[in-house]
């Protein structure tokens, strides 16, 4: 019975570890931002600002133009 227990805790904590890390790992890819076309900005609902080249609002908020 206390081996079950044991086997438990044991299995519990490696998968909340396993989920810890792919949360990282996905935080990490997501806050790197990519270059996109003028274009694409625009269709993103975004405005391209070509002095700074970089796309204002939308779904490419941030992120510089290629």
């Amino acid at each position: 019975m206390r081996l079950r227990r044991i086997l438990a805790a044991v299995i519990a904590t490696a998968a909340l570890a396993g989920l810890g890390l792919t949360g990282a790992a996905t935080a990490t890819a997501q806050g790197a931002p990519s270059d996109v076309t003028p274009s694409e900005c625009q269709q993103g609902g975004g405005t391209p600002h070509l002095a700074d080249s970089t796309c204002e609002g939308g779904t490419h908020n941030g992120e510089r133009l290629d």
